[in-house]
């Protein structure tokens, strides 16, 4: 076995792909911060309904992110990956994204009158509404893709990192009872908003600020359009379900199938510092080095393959356990809900290596995005079939078989290319790219 000196030890630590997934580990510990510690304490306070109607606002939010971020995290991310030492470039994209999401923005609020006109929960409650909303504009506004492709994402992880953690001492404070959940979605908002203002300063100290034009700014919306449909299509079967499910049941079964999919998604969430430093490090390998590139991807398939077997055995194990120390007494229901959410971790971390981390970096955009958007479809049929009559149950079935879907999809259309980075073809990736 070969030993390792203390000097290739600090080597490897100081490489830009370790310090970027340590840097994105502390933004997903940021992201991550607020649910952790204040889904318990909200789960007890506002009780299950309570509990339900918030989750509702906060899905209804998850919607409107996607439009609000217009695939940016993605597209953005890889162009900025692309033109890393190019100042000029970077000022222009950065001009340019900033417009499209003020834009997005705009429609994104005209969207939230409408809502308030047609559903009735809505109609009930416009604090939950606006609130929601707020948050999905705050979090949306974010300029982490920014040092995402430029792999120094340190700083930037801080503030992310400390602004949450006073967002949520903020919610211990001021929210107290049922009434009081509005206040909680508008708390996390506003720490997303002043993350959002130093993360801006931070970037004019590198490229030089300039009043968004109409030309950058469509170019902007025409480069993110592919990643736009992907993660309007994913949210389709992902971040939009406890608001689908509230179109057909009580808030309560909302409330118990929004914490089980907390849990599940708090065991995934571990595993997106590897995927986010992962991302622009392929999309720059693609380009200049696509052997180093395939062998990236390969360890990636091992480390994420294992992680998410190992996530999904764990949460399914403590299914019990987690449901009565998270969310407390009342959300026994919420057990079966959480085990079948447990097939997601594999499923969830395989598609995203081959997908996100592969297909997309190779420009495979299009059949990329017709695996999501069937999906998402599959995903809402599913759900307008089994969530009257299975509920809570029968909403986390829709997600797992429409992730299942994605994963051999995928998986499928790869091999059938020869573009599979485990039975790797020189001629078939040079001809993708």
């Amino acid at each position: 076995m070969k030993r390792w000196s203390s000097g290739q030890i600090l080597q490897l630590a100081r490489h830009a792909l370790v310090q970027n997934t340590i840097a994105m580990g502390l933004v997903q510990a940021g992201t991550g911060f607020v649910p952790l510690v204040t889904v318990p304490y909200l789960a007890r306070v506002l009780g299950v309904a309570g509990w339900g109607l918030v989750a509702f606002a906060q899905s209804f939010g998850a919607y409107m992110s996607v439009f609000g971020d217009y695939g940016f995290a993605l597209s953005a991310t890889r162009e900025v990956a692309r033109h890393r030492d190019d100042h000029e470039k970077l000022a222009e994209i950065v001009a340019g994204v900033l417009g499209a999401k003020t834009l997005l923005a705009a429609g994104m609020i005209a969207v939230a009158f409408g809502v308030q006109r047609w559903v009735p929960i809505f109609r009930d409650n416009p604090l939950l509404l606006w609130a929601g909303l707020f948050c999905a504009l705050a979090r949306t506004s974010s300029m982490i893709w920014y040092f995402q492709g430029r792999e120094r994402m340190r700083l930037v992880a801080w503030v992310d990192i400390v602004t949450q953690i006073l967002a949520a001492i903020a919610i211990f404070v001021l929210v107290k009872k049922p009434a009081d959940g509005w206040r909680a979605l508008g708390l996390q908002g506003l720490g997303y908003l002043f993350s959002f203002f130093i993360g801006l300063a931070l970037t004019y100290r590198e490229v030089s600020a300039r009043v968004p034009i109409w030309r950058s700014t469509w170019e902007a919306l025409r480069m993110g359009w592919s990643m736009f449909l992907f993660r309007g299509s994913v949210s389709l079967y992902t971040a939009g379900n406890a608001f689908i499910l509230g179109l057909f049941v009580s808030p309560v079964w909302v409330g118990y199938y929004a914490g089980a999919e907390k849990i599940s998604r708090a065991f995934l969430n571990l595993l997106n510092p590897i995927n986010q430093a992962l991302y622009p490090r392929l999309s720059h390998l693609v380009y200049h080095a696509r052997e180093r590139a395939v062998r990236l991807a390969r360890v990636a398939i091992a480390v994420m393959g294992c992680g998410g077997v190992a996530l999904g055995a764990l949460v399914f194990a403590l299914a019990p356990l987690l449901v009565r120390v998270i969310l407390g007494k009342g959300y026994e229901h919420a057990v079966p809900v959480l085990r079948i959410l447990a097939l997601l971790p594999p499923l969830i971390a395989l598609s995203n290596v081959y997908g996100i981390q592969w297909m997309l970096p190779l420009g495979m955009d299009r059949a990329f995005n017709a695996i999501i958007v069937i999906a998402g479809v599959i995903n809402i049929g599913l759900a307008i079939a089994l969530a009257p009559v299975y509920l809570a149950s029968g909403m986390a079935w829709s997600v797992v078989s429409a992730e299942i879907f994605v994963t051999a999809s995928i998986y499928a259309l790869l091999r059938w290319r020869k573009l599979d980075p485990m039975n790797y073809s020189p001629q078939a990736v040079g001809e993708e790219v």
